[in-house]
């Protein structure tokens, strides 16, 4: 299993992949609730919504950052 997580001040955002019997299972989260669960058969469509999940985590780390 690879766990990719990214803590912010407030929400707690993570994301989750696990190997499944249908390919990858895919799993975002929001302060510990399900927000997304997905699953690909190819591994370059986990690539792109992992990155997907870190762009919008930079995103709002560059909000609250602008925001203070």
């Amino acid at each position: 299993m690879t766990s990719l997580e990214h803590a912010q001040p407030t929400p707690h955002a993570r994301v989750i992949v696990k190997r499944g019997t249908k390919g990858w299972e895919l799993k975002e989260e929001l302060d510990n609730r399900v927000v997304r669960e997905t699953t690909y058969t190819d591994w370059h469509r986990v690539e792109r919504a992992v990155r997907a999940f870190e762009l919008r985590a930079e995103e709002s780390e560059s909000d609250h950052s602008t925001n203070r």
